[in-house]
């Protein structure tokens, strides 16, 4: 899970910057120290822990960008340009497990870059990122009807199982990089997010769905379902927090408000798991996953405060950046010593936090 932003944004203010973290470190501040780290990691051929994946190097790029460096900055430009190397120029030729991943991410990167001064030059590549992420996308051009749990979801890459991470990206990455919210492809995909909610409701047909029903997310419908989190009692599946912020943000992509049931139970889990201590569900694995998919989602919500069960209210942008300045290292890095699904790698944990706190100075949903 290489787990991996506003139409008419607007900064929003906690104290006197973006949030004060322990010791007064202001997001400002810890967003600087990391974008340095992460520019004197760069490799030669201007990739980040190409390695471990080459979709790392998309999530720093946009990471970069979001938090103020230029298309024009060299690093970015390299970086850039490996994206593009490994898409291709027309945006279809990025193959392998990651396949999926590596589009949605690319493309999202170049966007930003276009946002930010690049011009049209991605114009091409964008698109066809688009239709290439549409055709992993089952549905019935993979023999899929919608009756299906695959139906709607996307995978690592073509033929994979879908799961909500990968969908959850690929439905970031067409709302941001233009396809309205009633777009097919969105619609398709919100079929697969409903049946992922541990939801009784007409939204989601599955047997597991009102074992837990407890509004909260799992990992995949498909294949009779799984949660990373394991199962419940009494044959459930058990909801956990990054899944169900993923799920949460896919929804208010996909067009559907705070007035939808499926949102409503999304937002109870959340008010009754509130937490930056850990990844509720998962303890500390995957935690930086989480800190992105908490930012994004809260953000698009657009609320500055959210109160939990027991009726306290939280500023969670300013909760946030006092998570990440009690965990950021001593040269501007963050790193998860919980090392599952990659996050002992610095680079992309580092990347991981610098989205969340970019996402942290926005109020909005989906930068199309």
């Amino acid at each position: 899970m290489i787990g991996l932003w506003a139409i008419g944004g607007r900064s929003s203010a906690i104290g006197q910057e973006q949030g004060q973290g322990q010791g007064g470190a202001s997001g400002e501040a810890l967003t600087a120290r990391g974008v340095a780290f992460l520019k004197g990691r760069q490799e030669d051929a201007g990739g980040w822990s190409s390695e471990i994946s080459p979709g790392i190097t998309g999530l720093v790029v946009t990471a970069l960008l979001r938090t103020g460096v230029t298309p024009f900055d060299p690093a970015v430009e390299k970086g850039l340009a490996l994206i593009e190397q490994t898409i291709g120029r027309d945006g279809s030729e990025a193959e392998g497990p990651h396949a999926n991943y590596l589009t949605a991410i690319g493309i999202m990167a170049l966007n930003e870059a276009k946002k930010k001064g690049a011009g049209d030059r991605y114009d091409a590549t964008i698109a066809g990122g688009q239709s290439a992420l549409i055709g992993l996308q089952w549905d019935e051009g993979e023999g899929k009807t919608p009756a299906d749990p695959f139906y709607g979801g996307a995978g690592y890459g073509s033929k994979s199982r879908p799961d909500m991470s990968n969908t959850s990206f690929m439905i970031e990455a067409l709302r941001e990089t233009g396809l309205p919210e009633d777009d097919p492809a969105l619609q398709k995909a919100l079929l697969f997010v409903s049946r992922s909610q541990n939801l009784d409701s007409e939204f989601n047909d599955q047997p597991f769905a009102g074992k837990v029903n407890d509004g909260g997310f799992i990992y995949t419908p498909a294949n009779g379902g799984e949660s990373q989190a394991g199962d419940a009692p009494g044959g459930g599946l058990r909801s956990y927090a990054s899944m169900t912020y993923a799920g949460l943000k896919s929804m208010v992509y996909a067009g559907l408000t705070m007035d939808d049931p499926r949102v409503k139970a999304a937002y109870e889990f959340i008010r009754q798991n509130y937490s930056l201590d850990e990844n509720p569900g998962m303890g500390q694995q995957g935690l930086f996953y989480y800190y992105q998919t908490f930012s994004k989602a809260l953000a698009a919500l657009g609320d500055p405060t959210l109160t939990d069960a027991e009726g306290r209210e939280h500023d969670w942008r300013a909760d946030l950046v006092a998570a990440l300045a009690d965990r950021q290292g001593p040269r501007g890095e963050w790193v998860n010593p919980a090392d599952r699904w990659m996050e002992g790698d610095p680079n992309l944990v580092t990347a991981y936090a610098l989205l969340a706190l970019a996402s942290a100075r926005s109020d909005s949903g989906p930068r199309a």
